[in-house]
């Protein structure tokens, strides 16, 4: 079988290339022993076949993962409690003499300042939601109530409901408070 000139010489380099290059060459195979000048081609190496595995994607981190920052809204304090709700939660829901678990931050609603927070301390606060000796400000038992865990919430505690005309350790008599909680357990 006489082969066209152009294939011949095609052949006839390969296998020049096979019998002075390495034999790691891939698709070219040296031509038999015996004087033969025809080259045997074959298909590159198999790709090794990888291992799939699933690729997870990190979840975004829960937004009562940060503390808060407190914004105070100016203007005359409010006379009465606000309650504004600033993520909705889906557990467990609040009520008066529960054990409840919080994470807060607490400024004045005059400057701004904060004056205590438990992301500060890195240590969640545990108390009974009740006022009075070992309980918590008023503005706290009646803002925190049908708070469901989850939640985050933001309470404006006008005077009266909190330290009144004597105030306390870095709160000056007759201040508005703002508080800023997320509940994280309830225990009836």
């Amino acid at each position: 079988m006489k082969l066209p000139a152009r294939t011949a010489l095609a052949l006839a380099t390969a296998a020049g290339l096979a019998a002075c290059g390495s034999s790691a060459t891939p698709g070219v195979v040296a031509p038999p022993q015996g004087g033969a000048t025809q080259a045997a081609v074959t298909a590159p190496p198999a790709t090794p076949k990888t291992s799939t595995s699933t690729v997870t994607t990190p979840k975004p981190p829960s937004p009562l993962s940060r503390e808060p920052v407190i914004h105070t809204p100016g203007g005359k304090p409010p006379s009465k409690l606000v309650v504004k709700n600033l993520i909705n939660g889906t557990g467990t829901a609040a009520k008066v003499g529960d054990t409840i678990t919080v994470n807060y931050v607490g400024a004045l609603y005059k400057t701004g300042k904060v004056f205590d927070s438990s992301w500060q301390r890195h240590t969640p606060f545990t108390t009974t939601l009740t006022s009075g000796a070992g309980g918590v400000i008023a503005g706290w038992v009646q803002g925190l109530q049908g708070m469901r865990v989850g939640g985050r919430r933001e309470l404006i505690i006008p005077p009266s409901l909190a330290y009144g005309k004597s105030g306390t350790s870095g709160i000056p008599p007759n201040s508005t408070l703002i508080f800023v909680i997320d509940l994280l357990a309830v225990k009836p």
